[in-house]
């Protein structure tokens, strides 16, 4: 019997096979098609060649530890144990994944806020747990009405994803301060914040955790160097939780990976001496811009984004049909990949909305720009 029954192909997939058997230009799975770091590459090949190739501890490599210590400190001015707060996995999926299966038992509830990223879900159905999927606001804002009412007796954690995939979107200080009044009435509830977006906000500063004293004792925090780094095959990423939360994360971790790879965690840790994270922020400032701008004179409309590398846009001026089914007309017949919104949610709420990812080349936004504008 399926543990996933219900679990269709990801959608990101399907949309990436599309574009690929359509020549499309793909904007819609999120990753970079641009070059990484020359001081990437030359710290890479130089480690490839040094004794370097066997397991790291079950944590992670002690030097890659120290300077997320260091990262975190700097950042959030938030000091982390790095013997037992820290924990390097194989990219922050495997990270959610790990921390939903150490924590939540049979029947135990789990808040999901849609619309939402789609391996939450089957993290905590693989769990045994039950997710209570509740809508955002219009605007992409967190109903905390709607979130205390999806309360009960069982609920163990609420997942948060801050800034926001797919919508782009910033929680706000006074949408923290919410949260944690609803958490203090609810002592046994966990929390599970992805921010794997952290470094790539524009508007406002992106408010982690780290820096909420009200809510680090129950959270655990999914980290993503792939995101950060733009080197997202590499797949590392890390949890930051508590001593006693990340005891049970690590009894999982440690019999589904163990340890991660070995030369990457190398290579991250001197790079992290070398890059400045401002960088990377105004690099994804300057290819947003340019894609909204590229874009002002289309029938699309453009909603507000305030970090990740994500633009979503309204279709209604163009096509009545659904956002599937148009995100598929625009592959095969305009030659360009994207997302539609509607897979987010569990009810499949169509809001006439795409994602694109503006994580690319000038060039390949161009080249995407030109053809949806005449459209």
């Amino acid at each position: 019997m399926s543990k996933l029954p219900n679990i269709p192909t990801s959608i990101f997939s399907v949309m990436s096979q599309l574009a690929n058997a359509h020549g499309a230009i793909n904007l819609s799975q999120g990753f970079p098609n641009f070059p990484v770091d020359e001081r990437l590459l030359q710290i890479s090949e130089r480690l490839l060649r040094e004794n370097v190739h066997q397991y790291t501890p079950m944590v992670g490599l002690p030097s890659l530890l120290d300077k997320i210590a260091v990262l975190t400190a700097k950042n959030y001015k938030r000091k982390v144990n790095t013997a037992s707060e820290l924990l390097i996995t194989a990219g922050a999926t495997q990270g959610i994944f790990t921390a939903i299966n150490a924590l939540v038992n049979h029947g135990d509830e789990v808040i999901i806020l849609d619309p939402s990223y789609d391996s939450y879900e089957p993290s905590v159905l693989v769990a045994g747990g039950k997710p209570v999927r509740i809508s955002l606001n219009e605007d992409y804002s967190p109903n905390f009405n709607t979130i205390e009412a999806g309360i009960t007796a069982k609920t163990k954690l609420i997942i948060v994803n801050n800034p926001h995939n797919p919508t782009g979107r910033i929680w706000t200080e006074s949408e923290f301060e919410a949260l944690e009044t609803v958490l203090d009435k609810h002592p046994q509830i966990l929390l599970l914040s992805d921010e794997v977006y952290e470094y790539i906000s524009f508007t406002h500063p992106h408010i982690s955790v780290n820096i909420r004293p009200k809510l680090i004792e129950k959270t655990i925090i999914a980290s993503s160097f792939g995101k950060s780094l733009h080197v997202t095959g590499w797949k590392v990423g890390y949890l930051i939780a508590p001593e006693k939360i990340m005891n049970e994360i690590k009894k999982v971790h440690q019999f589904l990976v163990f340890s991660v790879n070995s030369l990457s965690q190398h290579v991250i840790s001197e790079y992290l001496d070398v890059v400045d994270f401002k960088e990377i922020a105004n690099m994804y400032v300057r290819k947003r811009n340019l894609f909204q701008e590229l874009l002002k004179d289309s029938r699309f409309e453009l909603l507000p984004c305030e970090g990740t590398y994500f633009q979503v846009v309204n279709y209604k001026q163009i096509s009545t049909k659904n956002d599937m089914d148009f995100a598929k007309e625009l592959i095969t017949t305009h030659g360009v990949a994207s997302i539609p919104i509607s897979v987010f949610y569990k009810d499949a709420t169509d809001k006439q909305m795409l994602r694109f990812c503006f994580a690319k080349t000038d060039e390949t936004l161009i080249a995407a720009a030109e053809k949806l504008s005449r459209i």
